[in-house]
This record gives structure tokens, sequence and C-alpha cells, in this order.
């Protein structure tokens, strides 16, 4: 029996299990000096000058929304996004306004341009780089100069893409951004996030948040501390700082690799009249997924009945996403009837397919082969 192939999957080798064992040997498994050099580190890699590493990608945003955001504030998002980024918004008291996707599954800076035209109550932008794709930097830049608005950039899943010669967590364009390290995403630390600025008041700020709001200053007595604000325990341990410095040392081969099996994807998808992907091949995306439109209108089997089937065969596929605003949750908010043509067409079509460094190139071609079998043609 052929192993089950999921839709994402870490990858960790010898020198990251050597990396942890080591750490766990140390005198500080959490907040000590892996912590700061993974951030250095991580900061270094994007071009950005500050960073701020937390538990996980809901409290980077958690953190990053409190610092950036006021209350009642108007806030724009995609709903083709995690809840987590929406929720975020939330946390921090202020309104998501959702905004429709472009083609390719980002957000539509157009339509957001025309918003915060209409409305100057818009104070804000969540910027999602959907599937690794990097949203337009030419058009963030000229929605920041011509609104003043504050953005964030989650960057959860593209981490190591670049735009226009800008790399994903630079904040060259934004006021912040925003990683995951989920085991599924491009490195690991078992779970873990982090929130890039330029800013050093905003890194000052963060960097309170993550850890209850406590300030320790020159001059204080040694056991003294001051609670200034309200802040969380939100600190990330030595021990996965250690696995995410090691996993760092492999991230570009990691991105490389998950580049050329989207190039096989696209080969394989190129004449079949059901199938496509999302958007043609870039070497812009670090491809966090591999996401296709199928056309089940014409299929052979509806969309559930390709999941079930596909598991049935040993192949996990995902859905990314359902949207956001159609969530009960944020029905019972007033949102669900916003008019949004390319997201319903979007989610009625979309199938995330196995996309990971240690996929190897037969189980791939078993996927493809699966699929169209299930699919016809």
């Amino acid at each position: 029996m052929s192993r089950f192939i999921p839709y994402g999957r870490q990858s960790i080798d010898k020198a990251d299990l050597q990396a942890v064992t080591e750490a766990l040997q140390d005198d500080f498994i959490t907040t000590g000096p892996k912590v700061a050099a993974f951030e250095e580190a991580v900061a270094a890699y994007c071009g950005a000058r500050y960073a701020v590493a937390v538990c996980n990608g809901t409290a980077a945003l958690h953190i990053a929304s409190l610092a950036l955001l006021q209350p009642d504030w108007k806030v724009l998002v995609p709903p083709n996004t995690f809840l987590a980024t929406v929720n975020a918004v939330l946390y921090a008291g202020a309104r998501p306004a959702f905004i429709d996707i472009a083609e390719d599954g980002n957000i539509d800076l157009e339509l957001c341009e025309a918003a915060l035209e209409k409305d100057p109550t818009i104070k804000a932008l969540y910027a999602v780089h959907f599937s690794g794709n990097p949203v337009d930097q030419g058009k963030l830049a000229r929605l920041k100069e011509r609104f003043g608005i504050t953005i964030l950039e989650d960057c959860a899943h593209s981490i190591g893409a670049a735009q226009a010669g800008i790399r994903a967590g630079s904040c060259t364009r934004s006021d912040a951004s925003i990683f995951s390290f989920h085991p599924v995403k491009h490195l690991t630390t078992g779970e873990g996030g982090m929130v890039t600025t330029n800013s050093e008041s905003l890194y000052r700020t963060l960097m309170t948040l993550r850890n209850h709001g406590i300030v320790k200053t020159p001059g204080m007595d040694p056991w003294a501390y001051e609670m200034r604000m309200l802040g969380f325990n939100y600190r990330i341990t030595d021990v996965q700082c250690a696995l995410g410095l090691s996993q760092l040392k492999r991230l570009d081969g990691f991105i490389a690799r998950r580049r050329a099996l989207a190039k096989r994807y696209d080969k394989a998808f190129e004449d079949h009249p059901l199938i496509r992907p999302l958007y043609p091949y870039t070497s812009d995306s670090s491809y966090h997924l591999y996401v296709i439109l199928i056309d089940f209108e014409r299929a052979a089997c509806d969309r559930r009945t390709l999941f079930e089937k596909m598991r049935e065969e040993g192949v996990g596929l995902q859905v990314h996403y359902m949207p956001v605003n159609r969530q009960p949750y944020y029905r019972s908010l007033g949102y669900g009837d916003e008019k949004m043509p390319v997201m319903d067409r979007y989610y009625a079509r979309c199938v995330s397919l196995p996309l990971y460094p240690d996929l190897k190139e037969s189980e791939q071609d078993r996927v493809i082969a699966i699929l169209k079998g299930l699919i016809g043609a």
C-alpha cells in the first residue's frame, strides 16, 4: 500500500533533530538566545529591520493588529484567507470591510482603490499573499501614498517570494508583515509566527505585547518590572527557534523544490479542458499552495465525491478557502451578502493539490493520474 499523500507536510532532517536536541540541553529552553538569533536571521532574510517571534501566526496577527489599528477603524480584507486574518481585525476592535478577489486569488487592489475613494473612514488594508503569490507592490505603494492608510501584509503563505524585487516580509510597502511557521508552511517551528517591521516604535510595542505588557528598564531593582499595557504570553521557545534556524538554512531549497513541482503540475494540466492552474507559473510565487480550478459543471464528479474518491486512493486534497464573510459568526455580525462574483466563482471551483518539498515525482504523477481519471475530459 502506497503511503498517504497529504496536501502539505513538514520536512524534517537529521540536522533539524540535532538542533532541537542541542537546544534541549542548553541552559535556556525558552526566552533565551535562540529566539533572538531566529528573529535576526528571518529579518535579514526578508530585508526588514526588526522581527518579533511569537507562539503562532494568529498571535502574530493579534499583536500586529493591536499595535497598528485603532478601535472602530474600517479595514479592507479579502474573503479568501484563513479566518485568523480577519479575526485579528475584530480582536483590535476594528471593523472588517470585505473586498472581492482578483483572478489570481489575491485581494483586488483596484477595488480597494475604488472603495478608498468612496469611503474616507477606511483606514487600513490587510493584503494576503495568497498561495505564496505576492500582491502587486507598485499598487500597494500607490494606495499607501495616495490615501495614507495603514497596511499589513499577511505573508503566512509567502516567505521567500518576491515581486518587483521586493521580498515578502521586507515591509517596503507596508507597516508590518506577519509569518506563520505551521508544519504545512515553507519552514516550521512546530507552531510559531513572526511579525516584521521597519519601525522601531512599532517593534518595541510588539515586544511588550508579546510578554504580558511588561517592560524592564535600566536602573530598576533587579527583581522589578512594570506592566505598561495589557499584553499576552505569546512567547516562543528556544527549542522551536532552534528548529526554525535549522530549517531556514534549507528554505531556498524548499522553495526551489516547490516551484519545480508547480511547473510539473502546470505541464500536466496545460491541455486539459476541465482543469487549469489558478495562475500561470511565476517565479514571484514561493508556492505554499498549488491551486487548480475545476469545471465541476462538466466534470465526471462533484467536488465532494472527488475528495472522497481521492482519499480512498490515498491522496489528500484541500480547499483554500471558504469565504470568511459567509461564515456563521460573520453572518451574525451582518456580513455575508456582499457581491463578490470572483470569489464566489473561485470558491465553487478551487482545489488545492499536494505540494511539499518531500513530495516525490512518482507520487505527484500518481496524484495527477487519479485526478484526471476522476474528473474526466
